[in-house]
């Protein structure tokens, strides 16, 4: 906050010059250089607390700044200072990056994006050689405005020469200055590889099973946008960050972080203990007042016609005069009102103590005066507080806060600021988010009563009763109010007149805020005491004419203003062209907010202040009122020092100077100590940076209505180093850093508030701010409008600086500023910055004043509300806490060592078993089940119009069915077309290309019929040929299909003209239309001579973008229908509903073998018939009273998001699920456990029961490995520890337990099949609840991966291999799922305890990252819970770098402000940083119909930059 300091010297000599007549440039510069010759650097040894700076060399560098300066409205809002001097020192500190060439890979953002702000955003894929021009133009540029002038001293070198030398002795190797610069002459460590300009396309992850057909485009052109600018990321991570490797953590499994070892060489206070420091002691004056209300009586009674007050229109002249007379009539007038004319005659609304809010606005002093003194004379309490202008004021909450804690429920205001308040349209004043219920009174003197001539208000000698409340927001937001008792308000009124001198009769102009703070205390209350006429010069004025002040101080020769940093800024600005006002007058110039170096002492006055403590020092101008006071002083303190808390003179590197100058001595009658501002208050030593504490008569004394906050803050009591109290008396804090100097002059170097502890460092908040604002901001943002904050982000506070962007600021400029931000932050404070974000103007919340409200604006960001236009995410450069990574063991035991060790833990080995398939004894049955065709003829002999199949459209009407026989028919004819019309011949691969419904089962049997193999293919998207036909060729290619099946339409389609534009229509296989087919009967139905041979093959593509195709033998599919009709116990009486897509795994089974093997009836109901009727599936359940049936996780996400709120209207409708035993949904991943708990919580109102949903789980080696089915226990959830799992580690925790995973039972294991867990690296057998990979033994197994080439060690790894021990002889197929077996409490039906099989993921999609390993869906759904606007998510990794792609549901502008949202949820729940964030719009990520994301097709997409993103953000 103080680091006004250096600024105030410059903005002095203009004040200096400007308010005593023009100057020529050589007095200019001969004046400068001696205003700066106490900051420059002596000889060694003369004087070590002094600093240098050079002067102008040149009239054109003066004559240059006046340009640039006159080009800035004078008024803007500015809190702070221009500082040349600090300038120079950032810039020399963005010198050490001058030869290295910018390569920050810029965001990319889609233009449609923020159109309203009125200029177009660059997409720059900025190259090495480009950035990096740009880069040294951007420096030079403004070096010619700003770098240092060349030094008087004769032995100083040129300035670049100095820019350039002044940065080696810095040692620290900063970690954001090597983020931020790239293409160095450094030599790169030989191991380092060398980064290649432009990568190529080599995927990182390796498949277990890598069948030959990838469905993927051929590798990326190099020249690939997102590819270069990723490059360009790696290289600006390669340098290493700042902490040594040392100081990581190695990650064990119970803990994440550990504090590091401190730095030996940490700065370490050295000093003896302070001493309290005693102020001189308050004079007794004999006309001083018993109380304040009696001064205002004597001055009203006496001095009638004296001045007390002069208000100012908005144009800056008088408004009104207020005399002592008026004030005090007005109040007594007033006074009498609230006590006895506010209710009815018997009823007195008011008593003596009762809190009153005072709302006025800040143009109106007057009323305010007349409502506080009329309150102090009615001895109610008032409350002064902001006016509300709307429900969505910054902090407006709050405010109610700080009104319930007060028990505030009377608001008094005048008649105008009631008019303007927010209004119902009934007409009543709005009630504010949370606000207790308030009375309106107005206090206008038309509506106050006259007491009678015997009525006098009681003015009792001053007590320590509260006199007001003072309001006051603390770091958090929070208002709280600072209640000042009678006699605290009269004995501070005493001793600000004694330290600053006030006369009777004197006159005070008051800019500050009159209802708080110093505009209070000396404008309303010491003015009043000391009969003072007050000039009140509102912020609007300020505004408006921003030398107003100066002409009050000019025209009533005022001996005394009360300002702000800001004010002597903007009068400075405003100053040029006036050269007829003079402040000779002046005796004091009291300043708020900061302290000088300062060349007039008899003027200045800068002060230490707090609501709580109240003014705890001021500097006395007038040797008179501390006789040998000694001068002003200054300390050039080092900013490492000032980090760990101790005063260390800088003498070394000034980039990182602080000087900080005195506020003078403590208030007369206080005594004050410094004290450490963690823990007990323990007296700091000599060279220790404290917070501030004072005991005094005239400070606050409780936050009013919380008595337990107030113990901390009112009742210290300071302790020496052995803890032991220094004394009885009571001590109040104040929030104010800082020591005691030479002389006891009291420094303060910051507030508590404003201080950001990161890495156990301190660092002020302010103090950044001015080193980002001497980064030439006048293009790119406001200089009043920044913030700077920090937030908690895995274990330590991040740094967040958000600034309000100008309109016209290129995109291009914008990132340069905020790049050289962070490199001069970096190399200043040695902090770095973890965000940096840029919005549009006039967005961010504001106080009453026009300042930026820091922790509504801090909400905002973590809330993702801030809707930034520019953004930069550094989550590399600082956060340097994360686990060391993983090394990975070598695998020195033996695996039968392993078991051995298991079985002696105890352990059992983790494998689990269906129950038995069953022999069959009916030969009957024999004959039916040996093969699917054989058993359809034998239905349709026996029992021929058995419906087997139903079809429904959207509206839930039979649009098909098929009995036994009419199945059995259609397969002949179809048979019998394959042989005439294809001349297929036995053995041959057919495709069948049908929508979900009764013709792709009636050729799927026609294909077995003709002894052809059926090759079942989703038809390509007729509005999407471009994206989905080629899929389907690769199949037909890969298949070797000698002839497609499909129906008239899509025949139409496949001969396209649009399809001839995706592929090469002219080489199509033979097209049978099965529409229109004669009757014709096959001579036989073809028998296979063996239950081995293919029934038929099963191609998917996998989420990694494999296109798999499996054998299925007939043996196979006898095996598996048989296990399915055990466990869900199938017959021919029962009915069963599908929505699935019919084409490829169990949902393929289930919609076109089961039925026929079991004879039960199937409704079909094709998925795509839900986007027309998204109830169609719960009616028809509803309907026809189903009590099994089976749907995908994109049908139940369907259902849920589209009717999880018409639940009512459902059962309205008459819908009613009691009668679903069984809900499972079909899958080849994890249980999706939300979801399905979603599902059943939603629909249990229409009777659906909790325990009917479940999951089902298959592979592409064995397609149906488990299922709920109707017996044996329900599912069990267990949660296991994801830091865990991610060292390939099952370890079971409690629900809720921090970082726990909830895992679903993946359904029982189906009859005859056997799984065992197993070490995917050594193939040995693992223990119970122990992670490995599942392999599964069962007689549905699939035979082998379809190849043309025949890859035998590929089929041997994967379909039948062996444990490398314990039983080498089964033959297993390997899964590639990892899971883990645990055995329960449960019973299976069989009376043993129940084994539990719990799937975690495709070891395929896994990512390896920083040695562990990580699952994608859960990264995705963290991301998904980080903001409402997140639709869905995918996550995929390149070249090491994890980059998150996130679907935009809400409005663009929220897209920037996902960013750091995700990039912080990432970072606590899963200790990894993410690499790219790429916002899209809906649907742009690809999903599967079993509802699986295509993460890989997404990754090839994103760097063939085909997603058209709304925002691309690289991190840091």
């Amino acid at each position: 906050m103080y680091l006004y300091m250096i600024c105030f010297a410059l903005s002095h000599i203009m004040f200096g010059f400007c308010f005593t007549g023009d100057i020529t440039q050589k007095g200019y510069e001969k004046k400068r250089t001696k205003l700066l010759a106490p900051y420059i650097i002596q000889t060694p040894g003369k004087n070590s607390t002094i600093t240098q700076l050079p002067p102008p060399s040149s009239s054109s560098r003066y004559r240059e700044r006046r340009a640039r300066r006159s080009h800035r409205s004078g008024g803007t809002r500015d809190d702070r200072y221009r500082s040349d001097i600090h300038t120079e020192a950032v810039q020399a500190a963005l010198a050490k990056h001058k030869e290295e060439k910018m390569a920050l890979p810029m965001p990319t953002k889609r233009r449609s994006t923020y159109v309203q702000t009125g200029y177009s955003y660059l997409v720059l894929s900025c190259s090495d050689s480009s950035s990096g021009s740009e880069d040294e133009t951007s420096v030079r540029r403004q070096s010619t405005v700003i770098a240092p002038p060349p030094a008087v001293n004769p032995n100083l070198q040129s300035p670049d020469s100095w820019i350039n030398h002044s940065v080696q002795g810095s040692s620290t190797s900063s970690s954001a200055s090597s983020t931020m610069s790239h293409g160095e002459a450094k030599p790169q460590p030989q191991s380092q590889p060398q980064p290649q300009p432009q990568p190529q396309y080599r995927p990182q992850y390796q498949p277990l099973y890598q069948p030959q057909y990838q469905l993927q485009e051929p590798p990326l052109p190099v020249s690939s946008r997102v590819s270069t600018k990723i490059q360009q990321l790696l290289n600006t991570l390669k340098r290493p960050k700042r902490p040594p490797l040392s100081e990581f953590f190695t990650d064990d499994s119970e803990e994440i972080v550990e504090v590091p070892q401190p730095d030996p060489n940490t700065p370490k206070p050295e000093g003896r203990q302070t001493i309290p420091v005693k102020g001189e002691p308050l004079g007794v004056v004999s006309n001083w007042p018993p109380a304040l209300q009696a001064a205002l009586a004597r001055w009203g009674a006496t001095q009638g016609k004296s001045p007390a007050l002069t208000a100012l229109d908005i144009t800056g002249k008088p408004l009104y005069t207020l005399t002592y007379g008026k004030l005090w009539s007005r109040s007594v007038k007033l006074a009498y009102t609230l006590l006895n004319k506010l209710g009815t005659k018997n009823e007195q609304i008011l008593k003596p103590g009762d809190r009153v809010a005072l709302v006025y606005p800040n143009s109106d002093p007057g009323m305010f005066w007349v409502a506080f003194y009329g309150c102090l004379l009615a001895e109610v309490i008032p409350v002064p507080i902001e006016v509300p202008l709307s429900r969505k004021d910054a902090g407006i909450s709050q405010v109610g806060f700080l009104l319930g804690s007060c028990g505030v429920g009377l608001a008094l205001t005048s008649e105008i600021c009631l008019k303007g308040l927010p209004k119902t349209p009934a007409g009543e004043i709005l009630q504010f988010k949370g606000w207790p219920r308030l009375k309106w009174v107005v206090t206008d003197s038309k509506y106050l009563t006259k007491p009678s001539k015997d009525w006098q208000p009681h003015i009792p000698t001053a007590n320590t009763d509260p006199a007001y409340i003072e309001y006051k927001a603390n770091k958090e937001g929070t208002v709280v109010g600072v209640a000042v008792s009678k006699v605290a308000m009269l004995t501070h009124c005493q001793a600000l007149t004694q330290a600053c001198n006030y006369c009777e009769g004197e006159t005070l102009v008051n800019v500050l805020d009159f209802k708080k703070d110093m505009g209070l205390w000396h404008g309303v209350l010491t003015a009043v005491m000391n009969r003072i006429h007050t000039i009140s010069v509102p912020y609007a004025v300020m505004k408006a004419c921003p030398l107003s002040w100066v002409q009050r101080v000019h025209i009533h020769k005022a001996r005394v203003a009360l300002v702000k940093c800001r004010d002597l800024h903007w009068a400075m600005m405003a100053h040029r062209d006036q050269r007829d006002t003079s402040l000779a007058s002046l005796r004091n110039l009291i300043v708020a907010d900061g302290a000088n170096p300062c060349e007039y002492p008899e003027v200045i006055c800068p002060c230490a202040t707090s609501p709580e403590a109240m003014t705890v020092a001021i500097r006395r101008t007038d040797e008179d009122v501390v006789p040998g006071a000694p001068l002003p002083a200054r300390a050039i303190l080092s900013l490492g020092g000032l980090s760990h808390g101790v005063i260390r003179v800088n003498t070394e590197d000034k980039n990182s100077a602080l000087t900080v100058q005195d506020v003078g001595h403590v208030m007369p009658g206080a005594l004050m100590c410094v004290v450490k501002p963690d823990g007990p208050p323990q007296l700091c030593k000599t060279d220790e940076i404290g917070e501030i504490i004072v005991n005094s008569r005239a400070g606050g004394n409780m936050y009013y209505g919380l008595p337990g906050v107030t113990k901390n803050t009112f009742e210290v009591i300071p302790v020496n180093a052995n803890g032991v109290p220094i004394g009885e008396i009571p001590f109040v804090r104040s929030g104010l850093l800082g020591f005691v100097g030479p002389g006891s002059l009291i420094f303060v170097v910051g507030k508590i508030e404003g201080l950001l502890m990161v890495s156990g460092r301190r660092h002020n908040a302010d103090d950044l701010v001015a080193t980002a604002l001497a980064v030439e901001p006048v293009k790119t943002v406001y200089r009043g409008r920044i913030a700077v904050f920090s937030v908690t982000v895995f274990y330590d506070e991040r740094v967040v600086i958000v600034a309000e962007q100008r309109p016209d600021a290129s995109e291009e400029d914008s990132f340069q500023w905020m790049s050289r931000v962070l490199q001069a932050i970096d190399s200043i404070h040695q902090v770095g910055l973890y965000c940096l974000a840029l919005v549009p103007a006039n967005t961010l919340p504001k106080t009453p004043l026009g300042g930026i409200h820091i922790s509504d604006t801090k909400q905002f960001f973590l809330d993702g509300n801030l809707h930034p236009c520019n953004i930069l995410m550094c989550p590399h450069t600082c956060v340097t806490n994360l686990p060391k990574p993983r090394q990975k063991q070598p695998v020195g035991v033996g695996p039968a060592s392993v078991m051995v060790g298991n079985l002696v833990a105890g352990k059992r080995i983790a494998q689990a078993a269906g129950r038995d398939l069953g022999m069959i004894e009916d030969q009957d049955l024999v004959r039916k089940h040996q093969y699917l065709t054989e058993a359809l003829h034998w239905r349709a002999q026996t029992d021929p119009d058995h419906v087997l199949y139903v079809l429904l459209n959207a509206k839930g009407v039979t649009v098909g069915t098929a009995t036994c026989v009419q199945l059995h028919k259609r397969a002949e004819k179809i048979a019998a077309a394959l042989t005439e019309k294809g001349s297929i011949n036995t053995g041959e691969n057919v495709v069948l290309l049908y929508p979900p419904g009764i013709d792709l089962i009636a050729a799927f049997y026609g294909c077995l019929y003709a002894g052809c193999v059926p090759v079942t293919v989703r038809p390509p998207h007729p509005q999407n040929l471009a994206a989905t036909l080629p899929t389907v060729r690769m199949i037909i290619d890969v298949s070797v299909s000698a002839c497609i099946l499909t129906t008239q339409n899509l025949t139409r389609i496949l001969r396209s003209k649009e399809a001839a534009l995706s592929v090469n229509i002219k080489t199509w296989p033979t097209i049978i239309d099965t529409d229109d087919l004669p009757r014709r009967r096959p001579p036989q139905i073809y028998k296979p001579p063996t239950a081995e041979m293919i029934a038929y093959l099963d191609f998917s593509v996998s989420t990694t973008g494999m296109l798999t195709g499996v054998k299925i033998s007939h043996a196979a599919v006898s095996a598996l229908c048989r296990s399915i009709k055990l466990q869900c116990e199938l017959y021919s009486s029962r009915q069963i509903a599908i929505c699935l897509d019919p084409y490829c795994g169990l949902g393929f089974v289930l919609w076109c073998l089961a039925s026929v093997y079991s004879g039960h009836q199937s409704i079909l109901i094709p998925p795509f018939e839900l986007e027309s009727c998204l109830s169609l599936w719960l009616s028809t359940l509803s309907q026809y009273r189903i009590r099994d049936t089976f749907c995908s996780y994109s049908v139940m996400e369907l259902c849920t998001k589209g009717l999880g709120t018409q639940t009512d209207l459902l059962k309205a409708r008459g819908v009613n699920l009691s009668c679903v035993r069984s809900c499972v949904v079909i899958a080849e991943e994890r249980p999706r456990l939300a979801l399905t708990h979603s599902f059943s919580k939603l629909f249990k109102d229409v009777g659906l029961s909790p325990r009917a949903v479940s999951t089902a789980f298959g592979s592409r080696v064995n397609l149906a490995i488990c299922l709920q089915g109707t017996t044996g226990p329900d599912p069990c959830t267990v949660y296991v520890d994801m830091k865990s799992l991610r060292h390939d580690r099952v370890r079971l925790v409690e629900r809720g337990a921090p970082q726990s995973l909830p895992l679903m039972e993946s359904g029982k294991i189906l009859p005859g099949v056997r799984v065992i867990i197993v070490n995917p690296e050594t193939r040995g057998p693992l223990g119970d609840s122990h992670l490995g990979e599942i392999w599964v033994n069962s007689p549905h197994n699939a035979s082998g991966y379809y190849t043309i080439y025949g890859e035998e060690s590929l089929q041997a790894d994967h379909f039948n291999t062996k444990l490398s021990f314990g039983d080498p002889q089964t033959l297993w197929a390997r899964t590639g799922y990892l899971g883990f077996v645990k055995r329960t409490e449960l019973l299976a039906a069989s009376g043993d305890r129940h084994d539990a099989l719990f799937v975690v993921g495709s070891l395929d999609e896994t990512l390896e990252l920083r040695g562990l390993r990580y699952h994608p869906i859960d990264i995705e759904t963290s991301v998904s819970r980080a903001h409402r606007s997140i639709a869905e998510s995918a996550v995929f990794t390149w070249t090491n770098l994890l980059v998150v792609v996130s679907e935009l549901c809400g409005s663009e502008q929220d897209a920037l402000d996902l960013v750091p949202l995700i990039t912080n949820v990432v970072l606590e729940e899963h200790h990894l940083i993410v690499g790219v964030v790429v916002i899209v719009d809906p649907g742009v990520i690809p999903i599967n119909s079993r509802g699986e994301k295509q993460r890989m097709h997404l990754r090839d997409s994103f760097l063939a930059d085909q997603l058209d993103p709304i925002y691309v953000a690289y991190n840091m």
